[in-house]
């Protein structure tokens, strides 16, 4: 637990985009009681419903956010570090409208909302931050939004693959970073979908082995899923 943190403290939080902008006594001011905590795997964070006391940020780790309604329950997004979650209810003082949980044993910022929303209020270089990231975080749903409407399953799945495949450095090996259940809720998919979907692009070159997939023909399996960088490149 570190309280009363200085601008010194976590300089992988003091450096995201949201901070940057901070003065180092306005960033003192609001650290103080927030928490840095250590949490096991599977421990659920926060609730739907419940009002937003904390804006949380994963310093290590990893966190799912997910909803449940009708007895379903699906999964909205990852986060990892360094990311922040939550951000606009607290600036509503808002209920949340997302539960989270965390995937694996994560170390987790946890700063007041109260001094997030007076922070906002008395740093114009912070509201422009917050502005800015929650227009980043608007985009990113818009583009979520529209992979689900335009595309089928399989086209989703060939495209998260090919996205994996970027991120780990484009070798055609790919390690799924989550486990196959996670996956297909992420991909508005149930678990059978998903085996299906894998079955289907084995023709592309698409070879699983458990968590390892290996695209043998990614010429093949590009022209399949036909990326569009209005939905695939985060820089858009």
């Amino acid at each position: 637990m570190v309280i009363a943190m200085r601008p010194s403290d976590l300089p992988e939080v003091r450096a995201l985009d949201l901070f940057k902008s901070v003065g180092d006594e306005q960033f003192s001011t609001m650290m103080q009681a927030s928490y840095l905590q250590t949490f096991p795997a599977q421990v659920e964070l926060i609730s739907e419903g419940d009002p937003a006391d904390f804006l949380y940020i994963v310093v290590e780790g990893c966190v799912e956010l997910f909803a449940r309604a009708n007895g379903r329950e699906s999964t909205m997004g990852m986060v990892r570090p360094v990311g922040s979650f939550i951000l606009a209810a607290v600036l509503k003082d808002a209920v949340y409208l997302m539960s989270a949980r965390t995937c694996q044993r994560s170390r987790l910022l946890m700063i007041p909302s109260q001094n997030v929303r007076e922070a906002f209020e008395r740093d114009e270089a912070f509201a422009r931050s917050i502005v800015v990231e929650l227009a980043s975080c608007y985009r990113s749903v818009v583009k979520e939004h529209k992979d689900l409407k335009l595309r089928s399953a399989v086209e989703r799945l060939a495209n998260r693959l090919l996205r994996y495949n970027a991120d780990q450095g484009g070798s055609g090996r790919v390690e799924l970073p989550y486990g196959k259940r996670t996956i297909a809720s992420m991909l508005a998919m149930t678990p059978e979908n998903l085996s299906r979907a894998f079955n289907t692009l084995k023709p592309y070159g698409v070879e699983v082995d458990g968590a390892t997939v290996r695209l043998t023909d990614i010429t093949s399996l590009e022209t399949l899923a036909k990326p569009n960088p209005l939905i695939d490149d985060r820089k858009t």
